[in-house]
């Protein structure tokens, strides 16, 4: 493909950005309080638990290594059961979290991983987990750069989101997303509102350190808000 000389000075600019500046990619994904611990098989139980002490208990420079060899175990965990949607989910989750984790060009390939493993969910069981899929995808759509350097589509990442809202409407993770998606397309009084209704949701069983990671989080967005509004 050859690009005009205005096209390369753009996708140069762009991949000078995502050099600069980490694929942001928080996958605490929305396993929701209302399901039950008994869905879940001991194998995905350990692998999303080794992804919450990663996530909100390791030092950020210790994280990349870690997720690349939980991305591993979770791509074992996928593979001997390949029609559980639970498992594909999770892996999804953890390899954008390890793309996040490293940052720049070499993350994106992560990232096209996460999307596949979550699209794989999303065949098997659209509903598991209550859309964490979609979920998870939404927020992969519009933190990864758009063409021609990676898949990112506001237009996709808002239909992922929405579909999620649908089946989770007052869940702590689809709304805390919704809200920075918002945010970031300058919608504050929309964010601060779907922020608001993720300060909302109830507890989740057995995820005591992500619902204390994702409220920090709300908090720093809540801030952010306030920050622009002066």
């Amino acid at each position: 493909m050859i690009y005009s000389e205005v096209t390369m000075k753009k996708l140069i600019a762009a991949v000078n950005r995502v050099n600069k500046a980490k694929i942001v990619i928080t996958m605490a994904l929305a396993l929701l309080g209302n399901v039950a611990l008994a869905d879940l098989s001991e194998d995905v139980l350990r692998v999303r638990s080794a992804w919450e002490k990663i996530k909100y208990r390791m030092p950020e420079k210790e994280q990349e290594a870690a997720f690349e060899q939980l991305a591993k175990d979770s791509a074992k965990v996928k593979e001997k059961s390949p029609k559980d949607a639970t498992a594909a989910i999770w892996h999804g989750i953890i390899e954008a979290s390890h793309a996040g984790a490293k940052g720049g060009i070499g993350a994106l390939g992560l990232a096209k991983n996460a999307k596949k493993s979550l699209e794989d969910a999303l065949a098997i069981d659209p509903k598991a987990l209550d859309g964490s899929a979609y979920t998870s995808l939404g927020s992969l759509y519009y933190q990864v750069p758009g063409w021609p350097i990676g898949f990112g589509d506001d237009k996709m990442a808002l239909e992922m989101l929405n579909k999620s809202l649908a089946l989770n409407p007052n869940g702590i993770d689809p709304n805390y997303f919704y809200a920075d998606f918002l945010f970031r397309n300058g919608d504050l009084d929309g964010a601060e509102r779907a922020l608001k209704k993720a300060q909302a949701a109830p507890p989740r069983e057995g995820r005591a350190l992500a619902d204390e990671g994702r409220r920090k989080e709300i908090n720093e967005l809540m801030a952010k808000i306030a920050k622009k509004r002066k």
